[in-house]
């Protein structure tokens, strides 16, 4: 009977498959033991290396992270729909030297800057310094060598179609500060300690033209301008002397609606904000945004409140007249009015 061979044959059957599980699993031990790891060859090493190197950059999305990427996305909004307003033809085929001029490239990871003054610009230089591989750390980067030593390239400096594929390829970078306070930061930096450049060029015109019965002294050093006198040279459109780029208008020297920045970061939340876009570039885990301070160190930095203070000195008309010069930076960049009766 065919069920009961069956029977009589199962405890051989039982005994042979225990057997093989037995030197099946003897087998894998031996293997395990005499062969710890599957030999490397150089293109896993490459690999390995590779994968290795992309981990040490990774950071968490946090929730304080998503509330940043919202922020930038409703600053990019609110840029596109000013600009749509007031300036709905520009395009970027007709971008002129000079207004990539303020431009800095940054080709390993892909990043255009551009530099306004007074906005925190020279650390911003450090980093593209490190970044580039010009500086082991923005510590070991004094101020002259970050303004004038840099060797960072300006976007001017490339051919027409190397520009064109970076303004289209790259993350484009702006960081603006309130527009009172940018100009206040400004005067101080330039008038209220001395220099070998300001005080000459600009300090001495400002103060023949508007101030009455000038000292000698002040006519020859242009030392000792008063912000008000400033602010008078500023608002005049018949200047004794020319426009700088640490009070011109962020509109002017960025141009935002031509370049159509992917980031905007504010000056008010500087670290923050800068730190979140190194995390985004895939920069070094240990390259930090540097909060360093070094002209005039011991000088308080310039606030909401000191700003206050200086345009306390001006009367109604004139703070009017201020706001208005910087009209567009107040409305592209969505800061609120600084004093309640301006219109």
């Amino acid at each position: 009977v065919p069920h009961k061979h069956l029977y009589t044959m199962f405890p051989f059957i039982v005994s042979k498959m225990l057997y093989l599980t037995c030197f099946i699993s003897v087998t894998c031990v031996f293997f395990v033991f005499t062969n710890p790891k599957p030999p490397v060859t150089k293109r896993h090493r490459k690999l390995l290396l590779k994968r290795s190197d992309s981990s040490s950059y990774s950071a968490p999305y946090t929730p304080d992270d998503r509330a940043l990427s919202a922020i930038q996305e409703s600053r990019r909004n609110n840029l596109h729909d000013v600009c749509s307003r007031y300036q709905p033809d520009v395009s970027l085929g007709r971008m002129s030297q000079r207004q990539v001029s303020r431009v800095y490239v940054e080709d390993r990871h892909h990043l255009l800057y551009c530099e306004v003054p007074k906005s925190g610009c020279s650390n911003w230089k450090r980093v593209l310094m490190v970044l580039n591989g010009k500086a082991r750390t923005t510590l070991d980067i004094p101020h002259d060598k970050a303004h004038y030593a840099n060797k960072l390239r300006r976007l001017e400096n490339y051919d027409r179609a190397s520009i064109a594929k970076r303004l289209a390829t790259y993350t484009k970078i702006l960081f603006v500060r309130e527009p009172f306070e940018r100009l206040v930061s400004a005067f101080r930096d330039k008038f209220e300690n001395p220099n070998s450049y300001y005080h000459p060029v600009f300090g001495r015109p400002i103060i023949s033209k508007y101030r009455v019965n000038a000292t000698r002294t002040a006519l020859r050093t242009g030392a000792g301008v008063t912000f008000r006198e400033f602010v008078r040279y500023l608002l005049d459109i018949k200047r004794p002397v020319g426009m700088d780029i640490h009070w011109e208008p962020v509109t002017q020297l960025c141009s935002p609606c031509l370049m159509r920045y992917n980031f905007i970061g504010k000056f008010e939340n500087l670290e923050k904000e800068a730190n979140f876009l190194l995390r985004n570039i895939n920069a070094p885990t240990n390259l930090t945004f540097p909060d360093l301070k070094d002209r005039n160190p011991l000088a308080e930095r310039t606030s909401a409140r000191i700003t206050q203070q200086y345009f306390a000195q001006l009367n109604a008309v004139e703070r009017q007249k201020v706001y208005d010069f910087y009209y567009m930076d107040y409305l592209m960049f969505d800061y609120p009015k600084p004093f309640k009766d301006l219109y």
